[in-house]
């Protein structure tokens, strides 16, 4: 791992802590764009992803293509931003076309706007729905609908 790294636009981001190892992780946030259809074929990286064996994972837009090629979403449903549907379906059991799905401690969102849905659906899970109701209140975000996903698998439009 790299204590620096640049996205596709220049921006460079630097790291302090680099873990080789995510097993201590309880939560696994994993980003979508463009990258990540060069990153499931990376061996490399998708053997750092899999050491979060026993984490929840999140992932937004195409960052589901790397949660399915780590094996975290066999025999699962997902979704992903639509331009990337096709690529996801070998990776798990069904593409649910819809903004946020959860199966079991997998959470994934469609595209980009949902990842707004998808924060506040996950803060939910990890607290109550007063503290979700308060941080949509601050962020003046009427669209989420608090307590819409209460079971091991969820999904909406």
């Amino acid at each position: 791992m790299r204590e620096e790294v640049a996205d596709h636009h220049g921006m460079t981001f630097r790291i302090q802590q680099v873990r080789l190892d995510l097993s201590g992780y309880d939560l696994v946030f994993v980003p979508g764009k463009f990258a990540t259809r060069q990153l499931k074929d990376d061996a490399e990286f998708i053997a750092w992803l899999q050491t979060a064996k026993e984490a929840e994972y999140v992932s937004v837009c195409t960052g589901a293509l790397l949660l399915g090629a780590a094996g975290f979403l066999r025999g699962k449903r997902a979704t992903t931003n639509p331009s990337a549907y096709d690529l996801l379906a070998p990776y798990c059991s069904e593409v649910v076309k819809a903004r946020v799905v959860r199966d079991g401690r997998v959470f994934t969102g469609g595209g980009v706007s949902a990842s707004i849905d998808l924060g506040l659906y996950v803060i939910e899970h990890l607290t109550s729905v007063n503290v979700v109701k308060e941080v949509q209140r601050l962020m003046d975000y009427p669209y989420y609908r608090p307590g819409q996903g209460s079971d091991e698998y969820t999904y909406w439009n």
